[in-house]
């Protein structure tokens, strides 16, 4: 657990900044010190190294401090437009602009690229932030940061990593990637978009579907067939840039939620790029896909975790203020222990997606363990927002209120980035080894 004693406040402007705080420490009998100029001691209680499977979950003053600043943008700058956003389909391109400038778009990206570097606790929070106001913007976050811009952070070169990341880290470019197809859903290995060398370019065609960001998108990674059918390496990732002749965007779905995220097909007629776009090797897509996606997965526990959150303030709040027969409906056993029931499934589904970061954060497999933590909250931000209407009663039913649109976006938890019923097919896998 870390404390930190302040002598003076501080506005929070940038998620980096935080970071480069933490970096800057010394650490000497026990405790971290900041330079002098930065006027802050963080004093750290060690733990009995005895016992490695001690890990406190307990946040730092850092991941506070990241998680209040966060908050208080969604507050200003979110809540104000969401049903607006909603109702209209509004995919805000000014607003992630914002959030970039903050570091909230390269969360995990490091420095040297231009980003927070931070790690999945922070990360976690950031969604989670956001999420409980709007799960659409929360869900636009997360792609672009867990799917897009870490695929090109794990696998690219070099140079396709100073070309790409400072861009996308700073809310410049907005990313896409694209893997889910028309006929495959949760059986990618059939898919039909292909990519055939010639020369020194690449020409890919096809169609991808469930796109987030594909017609606002400024670079799509995308992994397209190779070699042969149901061949786990005859595919590969490629990065292609918005306006390369050949890419175009299709229709643009008309969700039941998370109405304000983008969601279009992206499609590719002879579109040609050069061979420097591959990234890592040539038939490595789909394995670099199915990382990609492990990490995805606390990506979208957080969220549904978020969404939880959200619904469960709402009815927390409505549920001590709404009077009948005299007195506040949470008096109520009835409410009372949904309530109870609504909190403790919040504390295990957050428990399970700290478990998986901090995984993560150390390098470890974390197939099984995201992959519960995304079944898990998934599953009950539905129950809790379901929850969540009802103890609103009829008004809960209206868009006067929130929870109706906690109730909408929450579904999609359990069907982007691998069904529950994939995560239960992985976790059962994982657990028969």
């Amino acid at each position: 657990m870390v404390k930190a004693v302040f002598k003076k406040k501080y506005t929070i402007k940038k998620l980096s900044y935080i970071s480069k705080i933490v970096q800057n420490t010394i650490y000497l009998k026990g405790k971290f010190f900041i330079p002098s100029d930065k006027k802050c001691i963080f004093e750290q209680k060690l733990m009995d190294t005895s016992n490695t499977q001690g890990i406190s979950f307990i946040p730092s003053e850092n991941q506070r401090m990241i998680q209040q600043m966060v908050r208080d943008f969604a507050e200003k700058e979110i809540r104000p437009n969401v049903m607006d956003w909603d109702e209209s389909q509004h995919f805000p391109v000014e607003l992630f602009k914002k959030m970039g400038k903050l570091g909230i778009m390269g969360v995990l990206v490091p420095h040297e690229y231009g980003g927070a570097g931070l790690g999945y606790f922070e990360y976690i929070n950031v969604i989670v932030e956001i999420a409980r106001v709007c799960g659409s913007i929360g869900l636009s976050v997360a792609a672009h940061n867990s799917l897009c811009t870490n695929h090109i952070l794990t696998f690219a070169n070099e140079t396709q990593k100073q070309k790409y990341l400072p861009k996308l880290a700073s809310g410049e470019w907005i990313g896409a990637w694209a893997l889910t197809e028309p006929n495959t859903g949760s059986d990618a290995m059939r898919m039909k978009c292909t990519a055939r060398k010639e020369g020194k370019q690449w020409i890919l065609n096809g169609t991808k579907c469930w796109i987030t960001h594909g017609k606002t998108g400024d670079v799509v990674v995308v992994i397209a067939r190779t070699g042969e059918l149901l061949d786990s390496h005859g595919m590969t990732a490629f990065v292609v840039e918005r306006g390369t002749p050949g890419l175009k965007a299709g229709k643009k779905e008309n969700k039941l939620g998370m109405r304000a995220s983008e969601t279009a097909e992206v499609i590719f007629e002879d579109c040609h790029i050069p061979e420097e776009n591959v990234l890592g090797q040539v038939g490595e897509g789909f394995i670099q896909a199915m990382k990609i996606l492990d990490g995805g997965r606390i990506s979208i526990a957080s969220l549904g975790l978020g969404i939880a959150k959200g619904a469960y303030d709402a009815a927390l709040k409505y549920a001590q203020e709404r009077e009948q027969f005299g007195k506040p409906i949470a008096h109520f056993q009835a409410i009372a222990f949904k309530l109870a029931d609504m909190a403790t499934k919040i504390e295990a589904g957050e428990l399970l997606t700290l478990q998986a970061a901090d995984l993560k954060n150390r390098h470890e497999k974390v197939t099984k363990e995201s992959a519960m933590a995304k079944y898990y909250t998934s599953e009950i931000a539905v129950q809790i927002a379901n929850d969540a209407v009802q103890v609103f009663g009829g008004y809960g039913y209206t868009k006067d209120f929130p929870v109706e649109k906690f109730y909408r976006d929450a579904k999609l938890c359990t069907i982007g980035e691998g069904t529950s019923e994939i995560q239960k097919l992985v976790i059962s896998r994982e657990v028969l080894q």
